[in-house]
């Protein structure tokens, strides 16, 4: 082997040894499970939710409808042979001459002309219904945006709940362990550390009940973004924490008759409504048939053109016009009633954000902190013997209950702010 060689040699080793070493240095990242954001859980269902995609298909069935709406009326074509002889005269006593049988060849084609605008006003409509099912897919994307932020704040409050009962658990297994010592020590009576060892049980009951709702809603929040686009150990990540909200009525009301794409899907059925009405008049004139034809009887050659059209004396379209009036007005009302249902939206969402607000605030303006004092106190005077074993158990569970109704409602809050932004229509607010 030359020098040469030998160098290429020893430098692809060299790559393929840092190679290595970068593959696993990158598995050693990777280790634990892969956490999601909020803004990438919303990203991966609107990438990935089989139900979307499937709604998705619905516009391009509708953009096909348009290829059929354009399409034009085939030209026809003919041919036929006539006075083929079948079989001979002289077999039935008749001469030939007597029985003269010419033979004819034909050959025609003829094409339907629409007329009155048809095919344009036909694409027209198809064009309208496409804008309609683009925006009702929309819709479907403002749901399932709303749908998983909604998911994703249970999996945070199962979380958060999760902290909760491990930090109440390990704490109030040290106050079973002095309490033990206590007992041994003859400072306690056995029934008094018979309850606090059975209240251990309730501690752990619901650390159990936490694990289970923190998997379920993991799992209920997987099926939102796409089963197979996480994988089974994977985590959420983001602060699940107060985040006030000031702005006005007026603006999201506004802000929501320009953003809500099931109000512009019914703005657009009106559009879709007029075209189907200009249609159903163009149908109602009737279609030029043209035709030429080439004959041929013995020595004569002959050309034929013609022509035919529908005399509209009894059908003239009338019920289909009728219909599609009426369907003007079923858009303009449907219309109508999505603007308002818009508005109604926004403002039911908008007092609920505030109630939330208004609870939450509650809850940070002392009561948290004066539960936990509450217990710390009354933990410190029960180990210390300055406080009966009743007040010490009243006490951690008017913090427990507190703790869990502050994060319930701080859920609650998170929800109807994701309520709010869905009834806007969009994720920033004004």
């Amino acid at each position: 082997m030359t020098t040469s060689r030998r160098r290429i040699v020893h430098f692809a080793a060299l790559l393929c040894v840092a190679n290595f070493a970068l593959c696993q240095s990158s598995l050693a990242q990777s280790n634990g499970p892969v956490r999601i954001s909020l803004d990438e859980a919303i990203q991966m269902a609107l990438t990935h939710n089989h139900t979307l995609l499937a709604a998705r298909t619905t516009i391009l069935q509708s953009q096909a409808q348009e290829i059929t709406a354009a399409i034009r009326p085939n030209p026809v074509i003919g041919a036929d042979y006539q006075f083929i002889p079948a079989f001979s005269p002289s077999e039935f006593g008749v001469s030939a001459s007597q029985v003269p049988l010419p033979q004819e060849f034909d050959v025609n084609a003829s094409n339907t002309f629409e007329l009155g605008g048809k095919r344009h006003w036909r694409i027209m409509a198809a064009r309208d219904q496409t804008a309609v099912t683009r925006s009702t897919v929309t819709d479907n994307e403002r749901a399932l945006i709303f749908q998983t932020a909604s998911q994703f704040i249970s999996v945070q409050l199962a979380e958060s709940t999760l902290d909760l009962a491990q930090q109440d658990l390990k704490s109030y297994r040290q106050t079973v362990d002095i309490s033990e010592l206590r007992y041994k020590a003859g400072d306690m009576s056995q029934g008094d550390y018979l309850k606090i060892k059975l209240q251990l049980l309730q501690f752990e009951s619901d650390l159990s009940q936490a694990q289970l709702a923190k998997v379920q809603a993991l799992s209920d929040l997987r099926q939102m973004l796409g089963y197979e686009s996480v994988p089974a150990d994977y985590d959420v990540s983001g602060d699940f924490d107060y985040q006030p909200l000031r702005v006005g009525l007026d603006d999201l009301q506004a802000k929501a008759l320009q953003s809500r794409p099931d109000l512009r899907a019914a703005q657009q059925g009106i559009t879709a409504a007029q075209s189907g009405f200009r249609l159903a008049k163009a149908n109602a004139i009737r279609d030029l048939t043209l035709g030429v034809g080439y004959s041929q009887a013995g020595g004569d050659h002959t050309l034929d053109v013609s022509g035919s059209i529908e005399l509209p004396i009894f059908d003239r379209n009338q019920g289909e016009i009728a219909r599609t009036r009426y369907a003007i007005s079923q858009a303009q009302e449907q219309e109508k009633a999505a603007s308002g249902q818009v508005l109604t939206d926004v403002r039911d969402a908008y007092e609920g954000l505030r109630s939330n607000d208004q609870i939450v605030v509650l809850y940070r303006s002392g009561y948290l902190d004066e539960a936990k004092l509450s217990r710390d106190i009354s933990e410190y005077a029960y180990r210390h013997g300055a406080a009966s074993l009743l007040d010490f158990l009243d006490a951690e569970r008017s913090y427990r209950a507190t703790e869990l109704a502050y994060r319930q409602a701080l859920a609650s809050y998170s929800t109807a702010l994701e309520q709010l932004r869905e009834a806007v229509g969009v994720r920033s607010l004004p």
